[in-house]
């Protein structure tokens, strides 16, 4: 199973692109097979422009990347309250980008005051995804103890010390130096210069011994990580190129203001230097060429005003162009270019290849190595499958099942739109039983567009069909064709009967009809499936993190032990075939022997009957609620159960206890629930809520068109 890395940037200008490449580089060099996954494209410059990271990994690596979300999706999703429909896209491009990596590495994106939903969203995207968390941070002005500090709060907005899943920081730009104002800037004027530095210097071991998080990366500042090209600052400017020279190759790593005298513009003549004047200052083109003359590498020259060079002067200096010194001029005074300069992105292109290399082979230097190592070894985590990840999962297995489901409530108003949204999404082909005029009426009504992949078949049409079958079934209990077509005019016995004769894959009712008028005709007509004595029902509850099983909470008022062992192993085998990984509470009002009863003693007796059956699975009871899903509560009521404090799948004594629970926990968590799902029928039909949105009404089509492809 590949593991999920996540970085999440702690705020602006924190080097995340360069972290992410280093840190690609660094497990390269470990020989992880990894993928690289950035769920949001946030190019710089705004706009749905490609992000750094995935284009430049494009253009210069054999990595796997997806395809990142739109900004203005993500906008538009989350300004309508369609957060978990963002969730899903974004599962299901990161389950097309794992293609077999031993690692994903997903980049979070970047805190602004463009998007403040940034932090959240990075958190809700590590939650959807199981992510192991790393927080990307800079060092900026901060002492030891103020970025500690800094740490624990960002820990803090992301679920503190309980987030199991946040394993550590990386610190960037580690002894940066500061400006006047004490500050660290990204922009080329405060970079490219020469500022004060603090003299005293902070090393990896001084951070691990401060941070309330592992530091697994202490990269120390390195302005030649930041020297742009010179062709790239040209072309920023859209300058006009005078003096070609080594324009595509020479390093900037200063800019100097050359306004003036020359005796107090002489420390300015340095290497790697932009020089910045007046196209009209000769004096300043003439020392400059002297200084290349004399073995200064200059970087280049910009001149501002759009005045032409003097021949004469271009004469004189021609000798120091010939050395490679690019000279390339602007119309904008040097105020105005100064400006233009500000807005200068220091992000490495994407084709400056000596650049990424250099980005990527320090900062994978400064990684720490144990980290590194552990990425290679078997970590044995509980899989925690969440709601996105398993709607996602959902639809996605949906489609492949390629099943017609019958919904008899055909002209019920959300059952047409989610039959629309399935056949639009490829989930099913959906038939609505129901007079077509009344359907296409309704479905007017709700601006619903009833295209391929749906089916309206008129009851009155078919009934006489199935006539003669239902007979054959039901002879033993004095059926007649009097009485089938009778109970045929029931658009449920109808689509159930379809199903019998193998019309249809799946059933799907209840938005209209009681769960009593749901279930009755199924269970007389299709029974349960050869392994099993009794039906039963789960509910898949889609909690903030994961997904738990609720059974039963709709089919048996009160099993006795064996019909509860059963209930619990087809439940468990329900949690398999949908990707949860089954660790069975077989819940009570007490834990262990701590109560006495006949309630808890049934609960002990089906425990030990499904284990008994089924050794392979994780069962254990009777546990209570709370001991069940609290590891700090299982410690104490259970510290010897291997379910307690982690189960995934609830088993509860009876249906007075597992549906109150169901509505307990799903309305006051404002949750979705799916189901109830039938489990032991011979095919799949599943009962809806009255009260179900539509989207509950799509996702209990997928399920039912998987049972079908199961059974």
């Amino acid at each position: 199973m590949s593991r999920t890395i996540m970085l999440i940037p702690t705020g602006t200008n924190v080097g995340l692109t360069g972290v992410s490449l280093g840190v690609i580089r660094a497990m390269e060099r470990q020989g992880v097979k990894l993928s690289v996954f950035k769920p949001v494209a946030q190019p710089r410059a705004g706009g749905d422009k490609p992000d750094q990271t995935t284009s430049i990994l494009r253009a210069n690596s054999t990595i796997p990347t997806a395809e990142p979300v739109k900004m203005s999706r993500v906008e538009s999703l989350i300004s309508t309250d369609q957060q978990d429909v963002l969730m899903e896209e974004i599962v299901a491009l990161y389950e097309g980008s794992k293609q077999n990596a031993d690692v994903v590495l997903v980049e979070g994106i970047v805190p602004t005051n463009t998007y403040p939903f940034a932090n959240q969203l990075n958190l809700e995207i590590a939650k959807t995804l199981g992510a192991e968390i790393i927080f990307v941070m800079s060092l900026g002005t901060d002492t030891k103890a103020q970025l500690a500090e800094r740490i624990e709060i960002t820990r803090s907005n992301f679920g503190g010390s309980k987030n199991e899943k946040i394993i550590g920081v990386i610190v960037n730009k580690v002894n940066a130096p500061v400006d006047e104002q004490a500050l660290v800037h990204p922009d080329i004027t405060e970079i490219y210069h020469t500022p004060k530095f603090d003299a005293q210097k902070i090393t990896l071991d001084e951070l691990q011994k401060v941070s309330p998080l592992p530091v697994l990366g202490c990269i120390p500042w390195n302005i030649d990580l930041s020297a742009s090209r010179a062709i790239d600052i040209a072309q920023h400017l859209n300058a006009k190129i005078v003096n070609e020279g080594d324009i595509k190759a020479r390093r900037i790593k200063h800019v100097s203001f050359c306004a003036r005298s020359i005796p107090n513009m002489l420390s300015h003549l340095q290497a790697d230097a932009l020089l910045v004047t007046s196209a009209d200052r000769a004096d300043v083109l003439v020392s400059a060429a002297l200084a290349v003359m004399n073995g200064v590498k200059i970087g280049a020259i910009l001149l501002t005003g759009g005045y032409e060079i003097d021949p004469r002067v271009a004469t004189l200096c021609s000798q120091a162009f010939a050395t490679g010194l690019p000279v390339f001029t602007v119309d904008s005074n040097t105020w105005q270019t100064s400006i233009n300069l500000q807005n200068f992105n220091l992000e490495v292109p994407v084709d400056d290849k000596d650049r990424i290399e250099e980005v990527q082979n320090f900062v994978a230097d400064h990684i720490a190595s144990s980290w590194l190592k552990s990425l290679t070894e078997v970590v044995s985590t509980v899989r925690r499958l969440s709601p996105p990840a398993f709607r996602y999962q959902l639809t996605e297995l949906a489609r492949k099942a390629g099943k017609t489901i019958v919904l008899p409530e055909g002209d019920e108003p959300r059952t047409i739109k989610a039959a629309a949204i399935c056949a639009e999404r490829g989930i099913a082909k959906c038939v609505l039983l129901g007079n077509p005029d009344e359907v296409k009426r309704v479905a007017l009504s709700q601006g619903v567009t009833l295209g391929a992949g749906i089916e309206i078949i008129d009851p009155d049409q078919v009934r006489e069909n199935y006539v003669g079958r239902l007979v054959e079934l039901r002879k033993n209990k004095g059926m007649t064709e009097v009485i089938a077509r009778e109970q045929l005019a029931d658009n449920v016995v109808l689509g159930t009967m379809m199903l019998e004769r193998d019309d249809v894959n799946g059933l799907v009712s209840g938005a209209v009809h009681t769960t009593a008028n749901t279930i009755r005709p199924p269970l007389q007509l299709i029974k349960t499936a050869p392994n099993s004595s009794l039906v039963s029902s789960v509910f898949f509850m889609l909690m903030p993190e994961q997904v738990y099983v609720y059974g039963d909470c709709a089919i048996n008022p009160d099993p006795n032990a064996q019909e509860l062992a059963e209930i619990a192993i087809q439940s468990a085998d329900t949690a398999i075939a949908f990707g949860i990984e089954p660790r069975v509470a077989m819940i009570s009002y007490s834990t262990g022997n701590s109560g006495q009863g006949a309630d808890v003693e049934k609960v002990k007796e089906a425990t030990r009957i499904a284990k008994e059956k089924r050794p392979d699975l994780m069962i254990d009871g009777p546990l209570q609620y709370d001991a069940a899903v609290m590891p700090d509560v299982a410690k104490s009521k259970a510290p010897n159960s291997p379910v307690a404090g982690k189960a995934t799948v609830f088993i509860f004594p009876d249906l007075n206890t597992g549906n109150t629970t169901y509505k307990a926990v799903q309305r006051s968590a404002d949750l979705v629930s799916i189901g109830p799902m039938l489990q032991g029928m011979r095919k799949p039909v599943n009962d809806l809520s009255r009260g179900a949105l539509v989207d509950d009404i799509v996702y209990t089509i997928a399920l039912t068109a998987i049972q079908a492809t199961q059974q």
